[in-house]
């Protein structure tokens, strides 16, 4: 991930420094714009110059894809990047609430209260409520755990339309259509969001094989029974033809995705949110029948908390291993199918890294 370190060290060298806009957070240096591509047929890029969570990259990923909306779920899988924004949710509710903050929960006991499941009690001294004497912040119920409607809210029910299932049934009957998007910038839920979202759009793309690229592809997947290799004097001009390609199981196309994000915490988030994107594709890719092909990155606001300038520093002077591969084990056909994934059917395989560097996940909530 030479592009990534390449993001940091312009950062450093060219970033600005500025005021945060939201309350609670330090200030940052950051640069106006920036943009990665990356091959997917290159490898997965899980960032090497220091150990990822990847399972927790999965696991955030299939909880925004079923649509949830609290944290319930990555909690008890072990993945905490949602707690403190949660919380600060909650405190939220709270004053809203007229609940003094004296009486309401600390964030270690606000977490150890969803892990008990015990979504009711909304303070230290309340008696839990009946779920139809839940209360709400504006118009979306709130119980502990909550951050409102956030991306799964969005992904799977924007003004009542599930946009995954759109985008795989667009994939699967009408491949070269520009209308391939999920997009999660919807103003009118700002109210009730937790945070509005930082990637907020996303677009994917077909691309057609070429002749060298199916020829490939028979190579890599499909040998002769002889082992043989095939070669380009094997076909006509145009490469294998139809017949050929539907007995060997050819996929038509590529699948591309550009993925724009407003606010890029660069050390922290980025490299969490350009392995998510990845796997978001390869998904995509094994439920149309295609093969990821090119991951884009684009990015608004690219910045470094001013706290976390050292730990970049220290990471620019690593050398990257190589890109290790994803393999998604389970067959994906229908939309039901990624309902049922669980972090079993992905392996992260040939993933070597350099030690991890721990850094504070900046969220405004108050302490």
């Amino acid at each position: 991930m030479k592009q990534y370190l390449d993001l940091l060290k312009n950062i450093l060298e060219n970033g600005i420094e500025k005021e945060s806009g939201r309350a609670n957070m330090p200030n940052t240096i950051g640069i106006s714009g920036a943009e990665m591509r990356m091959n997917l047929e290159d490898g997965f890029p899980l960032l090497t110059t220091k150990k990822m969570f990847w399972k927790g990259v999965i696991h955030e990923l299939l909880w925004i894809m079923r649509g949830e909306t609290n944290i319930k779920y990555l909690v008890d899988n072990d993945v905490n990047i949602w707690n403190s924004d949660a919380y600060r949710w909650y405190q939220t509710y709270c004053e809203n609430m007229g609940i003094p903050k004296e009486n309401m929960f600390s964030i270690v006991e606000f977490i150890e209260r969803i892990k008990a499941n015990d979504l009711y009690r909304f303070s230290k001294f309340t008696e839990p409520f009946d779920h139809d004497a839940v209360f709400s912040l504006t118009t979306f119920p709130y119980i502990l755990g909550n951050l409102g409607k956030v991306y799964g809210h969005q992904w799977r029910n924007q003004n009542g339309v599930d946009q995954l299932s759109d985008l795989i049934k667009g994939l699967q009957t009408n491949p070269y259509s520009r209308y391939h998007i999920i997009d999660a910038w919807n103003k009118a839920d700002f109210p009730d969001m937790a945070l509005p979202p930082c990637h907020l759009l996303y677009q994917f793309f077909v691309r057609p094989l070429n002749k060298d690229e199916k020829i490939s592809w028979l190579n890599l997947n499909c040998l002769m029974y002889d082992d043989r290799p095939w070669t380009s004097n094997m076909f006509d001009e145009n490469g294998p033809d139809l017949e050929m390609c539907r007995l060997y199981g050819v996929p038509k196309f590529y699948l591309d995705m550009t993925m724009y994000q407003r606010s890029c915490d660069t050390f922290l988030g980025v490299p969490f949110n350009i392995a998510s994107m990845s796997v978001f594709l390869m998904i995509m890719a094994k439920i149309s029948g295609m093969i990821p092909g090119e991951a884009r990155w684009i990015g608004g606001d690219v910045h470094l908390y001013i706290a976390h300038i050292s730990a970049a520093e220290e990471q620019i002077e690593r050398t990257p291993y190589e890109l290790p591969k994803l393999l998604i084990k389970k067959q994906l056909k229908t939309i039901d199918d990624i309902m049922k994934l669980t972090i079993d059917d992905f392996d992260v395989i040939s993933y070597r890294y350099h030690p991890k560097i721990v850094q504070e996940l900046f969220t405004g909530y108050k302490r």
